[in-house]
């Protein structure tokens, strides 16, 4: 155990809002982007429906950090990290208003992920080790508020900053928050570290982000990549062996990156398994409206950002509703009819076209949005509600791994499902553009319906042991 630090009244009062600096700044690059695909996609010559790689280097690279993010704050000290992270993210940042290229403009999102990733984590963990246990709810609640409203402020500031600026700005705006971030963790921030020096599992990380990368790269080239699907089907075999290897190595050794043993617990395998498959569908949804809108309705940057408006506010309002929902139904009952749900209005895009009232259309994300939310609430909470003490942290970590992997998969998937359906459709002689975005709307609603079927197998006592947990906030 780590002994808790004694703050003065200045770090008290100003360390939760450094932290919120961070958060608010990982909130918005998350969402502030997409409104920029097709105006990006422009100015680098490249077409628009083959822009996710800008999106999935920065989710696959958070999503290989997180598990070494503890170790390495145990490591170097919270303050170093934490200082790092907000650099690195701010230096990514410049390098992506300078790329040139496509290419340049991934290898940039990658350094600003190995900035992203330990944000969140380290920022949790400062809190975790510099407060009471009694004033966790009210700090961790403060800290949270800034993660809530990116998603909101994102779209629509996107969008016009590219009508009246350029995309660049999008990327810019991130340098005077990043130096007041970096200026105000060297006051602030205390340097902790954890009391005992655990042995970080390497081969395992090794085996493990090879895995997710392999199997990444095997749905991009399916998509952007056009590789040939000799070499896409390589891909996915080297994955899965890797993934494979690694939990059986895992079972074998004392202090694993994610233990195996999690799985004995049936909610959490439910619900790792069931976000996995249930955020393919959910995770391509910022990425394929903001396109929508711009490249098939004819949408300027501006009104495609507002219109995103509807899905943040619902998803904001319904956290409210969630918690009571959950109690009076159950997880079993919720999440089996909030996942068909979701698949059935995921599905309903599809047959969006220029003669849809926008009315109509802001009421369907609306609705979207406070769908999505009370899924993420439920699916989080059951994943990690039955969990022990012992095994809560590794789970955690597991369940945010899995979050961020399977959003960059749905940004895959829909990616290669738009490219597939362009091709065919033109091959055809059908209106391609309109007529892939509906097929690939219809069939990622498909593909969402089917977690069904995993969350019902959950029982209808299964999460009732802490009926009063609160849902994690989803970020």
């Amino acid at each position: 155990m780590s002994t808790r630090p004694t703050l003065d009244p200045a770090t008290a009062r100003w360390l939760p809002w450094v932290i919120a600096i961070a958060f608010f700044m990982q909130a918005l690059d998350g969402t502030i982007l997409n409104t920029a695909l097709p105006a990006m996609a422009s100015d680098l010559a490249e077409n628009p429906l083959r822009m996710q790689s800008v999106i999935i280097a920065y989710m696959l690279t958070v999503a290989l950090l997180i598990p070494a993010s503890g170790w390495i704050s145990d490591r170097f000290g919270t303050r170093k990290v934490f200082f790092s992270a907000i650099m690195l993210f701010s230096i990514g940042s410049l390098l992506c208003a300078l790329s040139q290229s496509l290419a340049m403009l991934v290898a940039a999102r990658v350094i600003q992920g190995l900035g992203g990733a330990l944000m969140l984590p380290v920022g949790r963990l400062v809190v975790l080790r510099a407060y009471p246990r009694s004033e966790l709810v009210r700090i961790l609640s403060f800290i949270t508020v800034p993660a809530l409203l990116g998603p909101l402020l994102g779209p629509t500031l996107g969008g016009w900053m590219v009508e009246w600026l350029s995309w660049h700005w999008i990327f810019l705006i991130n340098l005077p928050v990043g130096a007041l971030g970096c200026w105000a963790v060297w006051h602030f921030v205390p340097d902790l570290r954890g009391a005992e020096r655990t042995r970080f599992d390497g081969i395992g990380f090794v085996l493990f982000g090879a895995a997710m990368v392999l199997i990444t790269i095997a749905m991009e080239g399916l998509g952007e990549l056009h590789l040939p699907h000799l070499r896409v089907m390589l891909l996915l075999f080297v994955g899965m062996a890797c993934l494979a290897a690694y939990w059986l190595r895992a079972g074998q050794i004392d202090n694993p990156l994610f233990s195996p043993n999690l799985f004995r617990t049936r909610t959490f395998a439910i619900g790792i398994l069931g976000n996995l498959f249930a955020r393919l569908g959910s995770g391509a949804l910022p990425f394929m409206v903001p396109l929508l809108l711009q490249v098939a309705l004819g949408h300027s940057p501006s009104e495609a950002g507002m219109s995103m408006i509807p899905l943040a506010a619902a998803a904001m309002v319904s956290k409210s509703f969630s918690r009571p929902i959950i109690e009076r139904f159950g997880y079993r009952i919720v999440l089996t009819g909030n996942t068909l749900l979701l698949g059935v209005l995921l599905a309903s895009l599809g047959l969006v076209s220029e003669t849809t009232p926008y009315w109509l259309l802001l009421t369907q994300l609306g609705l979207l949005g406070a769908v999505n939310s009370l899924q993420f609430a439920a699916m989080n909470t059951v994943t990690l509600i039955d969990l022990d003490d012992e095994s809560a942290s590794s789970g955690n970590g597991l369940l945010s791994v899995v979050a961020q992997l399977s959003l960059g998969l749905g940004v895959a998937c829909a990616g290669a499902l738009l490219g597939g359906f362009t091709a065919s459709l033109g091959n055809e002689g059908v209106d391609t553009v309109l007529g892939a975005f509906q097929a690939t709307f219809l069939t990622i609603g498909l593909m969402a319906m089917l977690a069904a079927g995993i969350f019902v197998q959950l029982s209808d006592s299964d999460g009732r042991r802490a009926p009063r947990q609160e849902p994690p906030v989803e970020h």
